[in-house]
């Protein structure tokens, strides 16, 4: 195994640890002020079922940043929840509340959280779950409370539970999301290297199984640098909360420097899989010398970034590594493509970053559309957040509603249960509702035990807590229960036990379970109403626009002009954005594949996911090359104004590239686009008169060698070297 791969599982297996340790420390100092604080302080935490789960949903998998803007989120949401619950219960008054006055109330309120485009999710799901507190208390208290005195007593519940985060976070020493980060980069260096060097082995090979085994070697490393970037990507936003930048003077931005060097390593890999055979002919004596020469090189330059972030070495292999490829350029396009991923590793090459020149051409016209467009955007709320705010509104009026005709003393669980579940757009529905139902069983039923084993000394049935705790965290990362189940799982456990409450435990527990059931019910339902549609079409309407998109990409390449080389330049520029939007799709198509994978499938036609899977990885693939066709081409353009001669000897044969790569994708990609448009195999069967018995994405037919001009990884093969000709 590699040392950096044994290394990250390392890590992770201690940041889950850690992060286990500190939500337990987190529950304990939130269930101890509950249970045996001092009595002015009990008096205010009347709500400790919310102050566990803001708790739970704080400090999970956080640092001392992520946990520092969790309080703003509670801060935000308790001043929305203090405005919107005492002017509907000023307005309506407590005594006139209802079940049916309380659900409209629940209704109305959501909207209103949930309708601003700039409010962050996190601080609506908080401000949903208090609004619930709010409003059944008021059914159930009547009016002896009064006015302000429950919207004070959750507002103070939640500030404590964000309190008790902070606390957890700087006991025994500070978190900090900086030197988690510099941690993960030193181990993404390390992978990245091990990724250079396995493919520097694969393109220097002797046989076909020394190149084989490489290869393997380095698919599984490039998995472990995915999880890394993910892993160093989802801790930024805390270390922008921490202001470490404005206390470390070689501070830059890694995720930029992570794509710098991702792309490359990737893009290695895309060359290495269009080599027909090894050893590769081309590769002689003196560059394969080189070629591992370079791996030092590379090595020494990633661990002096990782070491302070910031670090720059000039390479002298760089001109060897220029002219061998120039020498072999037409020779073999697969090997000259890998040079060129090298050079631009060993150059600093910023591939993602547009060149200065053609951000001084947009930029003045991008701030001015750029600045109009987000004032629109936040006083027009999109169809999205306007869907999204109905969703919410009505499944929590429903789950407020029949909760509390059910039971009324219980009545809270239904809507608590689902506040926390609401995201904007679409998601898992039943795999989600399954995941919490199951976690709320298992956490009271173990909640049930320990009370019943700890019944004699009730002061200390809150420690069996604590191994619940640790173990649930664990549940959060697995497929099966995944972060809502493992919330519920802790949640549900600490409210039986971490509460007073007038039923016994097992009467509670069974309450709060087909409290829980009514809660799911609602969000299920809604969630169908709302988004009828089932994945697997999404995913097949949003696989159609992903190679509309790409076909646009393609024609936006533009042929080289002379006399036009300011036109080139913006060319570049509209290239460049046609590739963000094609890799958002490309994401979103990602997002629907999984979310099919995950639904039941009913009567429907079972989803194709290996298809799709396989669509994904060739889209992604182009997503990737497009960006070096930009970069090189804005190279190109200036290369061309410091020599008049090279332009005029390079235009001609990158035109001709250009129309040849043009004629051969485009014809593709809209029969592919058209073939995915038809819902019906029917139609599809007219046009081109021949049978296909079955749904599209069964890929089940008689006659499929018939229909394909080739098989698919010949065509993907076959487009992938024409990019490398551009």
């Amino acid at each position: 195994m590699s040392s950096s791969i044994a290394n990250t599982r390392s890590e992770v297996w201690r940041a889950r640890v850690g992060s286990a340790l500190r939500t337990t420390l987190a529950c304990t100092i939130a269930g101890c002020s509950s249970l045996y604080g001092p009595a002015p302080l009990r008096r205010y935490l009347e709500f400790p079922s919310f102050m566990y789960a803001t708790t739970v949903l704080i400090v999970s998998d956080a640092t001392l940043g992520d946990t520092l803007r969790g309080c703003w989120h509670v801060l935000c949401s308790n001043i929305q929840v203090m405005v919107l619950s005492l002017l509907s219960l000023q307005l309506i008054g407590p005594h006139n509340f209802t079940n049916l006055v309380a659900a409209l109330a629940m209704a109305g309120s959501a909207f209103a959280v949930a309708l601003p485009e700039s409010t962050n999710l996190v601080t609506k799901q908080l401000a949903f779950g208090q609004l619930v507190n709010v409003y059944v208390s008021t059914v159930v208290t009547g009016p002896e409370g009064g006015v302000a005195i429950h919207p004070i007593h959750v507002v103070c519940s939640t500030a404590f539970g964000a309190v008790a985060s902070v606390l957890a976070m700087l006991i025994p020493f500070p978190l900090l999301a900086y030197y988690e980060i510099r941690k993960l980069y030193r181990l993404y260096a390390k992978n990245t290297c091990e990724r250079f060097d396995c493919n520097i082995e694969v393109i220097s090979a002797s046989d076909n199984s020394t190149a084989v085994s490489f290869l393997t070697q380095a698919k599984s490393l490039s998995t472990t640098g995915d999880r890394l970037h993910q892993s160093i990507t989802s801790k930024l936003d805390g270390m922008h909360w921490e202001r470490t930048k404005v206390f470390n003077r070689h501070w830059i931005d890694p995720e930029e420097k992570q794509l710098d060097l991702e792309l490359p390593i990737r893009a290695m890999g895309i060359a290495l899989s269009n080599c027909t055979s090894f050893p590769v002919g081309v590769i002689d004596e003196e560059l394969r010398g080189v070629l591992h020469n370079c791996r030092g090189q590379f090595s020494k330059k990633l661990n002096q970034r990782a070491n302070c972030f910031d670090a720059t070495t000039t390479s002298e292999m760089k001109k060897a590594i220029l002219t061998k490829n120039l020498s072999i350029a037409y020779k073999d396009l697969p090997t000259s493509f890998f040079l060129y991923c090298v050079h631009l590793l060993l150059d600093d090459s910023p591939i993602v970053k547009k060149t200065d020149h053609v951000q001084g051409i947009t930029q003045k016209s991008g701030d001015s559309r750029r600045s109009t467009r987000k004032v629109v955007m936040y006083l027009t709320p999109s169809y999205i957040n306007l869907a999204f705010a109905f969703k919410s509104s009505l499944t929590l009026g429903l789950a407020v509603f029949f909760g509390l005709t059910y039971n009324e003393e219980n009545g809270y669980w239904a809507g608590l249960l689902i506040a926390l579940c609401f995201v904007t757009g679409r998601h898992p529905t039943f795999s989600l509702a399954n995941a919490r139902g199951q976690g709320t069983a298992m956490g009271s039923i173990y909640g049930i035990l320990c009370c019943f084993i700890f019944k004699k000394i009730v002061k200390f049935s809150f420690l069996p807590l604590l191994p619940w705790v640790i173990f649930s965290s664990f549940l959060r990362y697995s497929r099966m229960y995944g972060e809502a189940g493992g919330i519920a799982a802790i949640t549900g456990a600490l409210l039986v036990v971490g509460m007073k409450h007038h039923d016994t435990p097992s009467q509670f527990a069974l309450a709060r379970i087909i409290e829980a059931t009514i809660g799911l019910l609602c969000f299920a339902t809604v969630e169908i109403l709302f988004n009828h549609c089932r994945a697997a079409t999404l995913a097949k309407s949003e696989l159609s626009q992903c190679l509309r998109s790409l076909q646009d990409c393609i024609d936006k390449i533009a042929f080289i002009n002379p006399t036009k080389r300011e036109m080139a330049f913006s060319s570049c520029q509209a290239l460049r954005e046609g590739q963000n939007k094609l890799k958002s799709l490309v994401g979103q198509l990602e997002e629907f594949t999984l979310e099919a994978e995950l639904e039941p499938n009913f009567w429907f036609i079972p989803f194709h996911s290996a298809c799709y899977r396989k669509m994904l990885e060739s889209l992604s693939r182009a997503a990737d090359l497009l960006l070096f066709v930009a970069y090189s081409m804005e190279n190109v353009m200036l290369l061309s104004q410091k020599n008049g001669a090279f332009w005029v000897d390079l235009h001609d044969r990158v035109n001709e590239n250009v129309r040849t790569f043009k004629n051969k994708v485009g014809p593709t990609l809209k029969f592919l686009e058209e073939i995915t448009t038809k819902k019906s195999p029917r139609k599809l069967e007219n046009e081109l008169n021949r049978n296909i018995p079955c749904d599209i994405e069964t890929q089940e037919y008689p006659n499929a060698d018939a229909f394909r001009v080739r098989s698919g990884d010949e065509e993907v093969d076959s487009i992938t070297a024409l990019f490398s000709h551009i």
